[in-house]
């Protein structure tokens, strides 16, 4: 594998500025150009891969460099305690998008109990 950054950026379906963004923040390395162009093979394929995937569960680039920097030191207890700290932020999250779709669900409720005065959503939201 020989890939240009374009082609290289396409296989993670991310932009060209996205892997020098990447590159900038230490979490792609910048290869050595042949011929005047720089060019990717499958170990950065896989580091992209890795970093996109680690976004989508909701790591933070310092996380995720954090990550990859374990990956290379096998240390498993602290990629644990990562992923533990990760599931507790999304707990919070999940926590607080509950609760918000309960209070959306009572204003609804109370929005359509009456055709008179304002509506307790538009109300609501203009504290």
């Amino acid at each position: 594998m020989n890939l240009t950054i374009g082609k290289f950026a396409k296989t993670a379906d991310v932009g060209v500025e996205t892997i020098r963004f990447y590159q900038r923040k230490g979490l792609l390395e910048t290869p050595e150009g042949f011929g005047g162009m720089r060019r990717y093979g499958p170990e950065d394929v896989r580091r992209l891969r890795f970093i996109r995937k680690a976004q989508k569960a909701g790591f933070t680039l310092e996380e995720i460099k954090e990550l990859i920097d374990l990956d290379a030191g096998e240390d498993r207890q602290r990629a644990r305690e990562l992923a533990r700290a990760r599931m507790a932020k999304l707990d919070e999250q999940i926590a607080e998008l509950a609760r918000a779709r309960d209070s959306l669900k009572r204003l609804a409720t109370a929005c359509s109990g009456s055709d008179k005065g304002p509506c307790p959503i538009l109300v609501a939201f203009d504290d």
